[in-house]
């Protein structure tokens, strides 16, 4: 039966999607230690896992299939479809790999949320630094009033953590 088949093309999924949550975790702790640099290092792994997980969804698909098919199904069913109709001791395992995709589809989506936050925050944070450098920021000169000589040198203050 090619039940055999559709479970080690689950594994590998629950492994790749494992991964993703590593790199989301990766890719916050960089947000939050300010550490930019490495920020798009950490976004091409994370889009290189998303793209092993697109193709190993074709081969979960074509397996899926296949099983439907042995088990009288109609094509396209999902896991809980499948694990109802399967024989011992595939039924429990395809529930097992139903409730552990449950579990890290909700992990990865509250991390990519946070993450979003936290690039959206960041983004805010230097738009309104920059916004603030375009505007002249005069100081006070001896006689207590403010310069308004555009040729004079003023201050500015500059977050060099951004």
């Amino acid at each position: 039966m090619s039940l055999q088949a559709l479970t080690s093309v689950l594994w590998r999924e629950r492994q790749l999607l494992e991964l993703l949550l590593f790199k989301l975790e990766e890719e916050q702790l960089l947000l939050t230690a300010g550490k930019t640099r490495w920020l798009g290092h950490a976004t091409r792994e994370v889009e290189n896992v998303l793209e092993q997980i697109r193709e190993i969804e074709l081969g979960r698909s074509v397996e899926s299939d296949t099983v439907a098919t042995q088990l009288g199904l109609e094509p396209g069913p999902s896991l809980q479809q499948l694990a109802e109709r399967a024989p011992e001791p595939w039924d429990e395992l395809l529930r097992a790999h139903r409730q552990a995709f449950l579990e890290l589809t909700a992990q990865i989506d509250s991390l990519a949320a946070g993450n979003r936050e936290l690039l959206s925050t960041s983004h805010r944070a230097t738009q309104e630094a920059l916004a603030n450098l375009q505007h002249d920021a005069h100081t006070y000169d001896a006689s207590g009033s403010t310069g308004t000589n555009r040729h004079e040198v003023t201050a500015r203050l500059l977050d060099q953590n951004f």
